[in-house]
């Protein structure tokens, strides 16, 4: 699969940025189930952290979506 642009209402958006979008929609619900059972608590660097589930996320993403 090659990515191309897409078309939303007369713009062209790049495909990258709706998986971004996704990928911090994925991360804000694993960070909610993380503070939920305060496995945040044992995590040295928040902010850290949820850069780095985050930067997981959307490579993944690529990865997957680029096969």
């Amino acid at each position: 699969m090659s990515f191309s642009e897409i078309n939303l209402s007369e713009v062209y958006v790049a495909p990258i940025s709706f998986m971004m979008v996704s990928a911090w929609l994925v991360t804000i619900t694993l960070r909610r189930v993380t503070n939920r059972f305060g496995l945040s608590r044992r995590v040295w660097h928040p902010a850290l952290f949820v850069l780095a589930v985050y930067v997981i996320a959307l490579s993944s993403m690529v990865l997957v979506l680029g096969k």
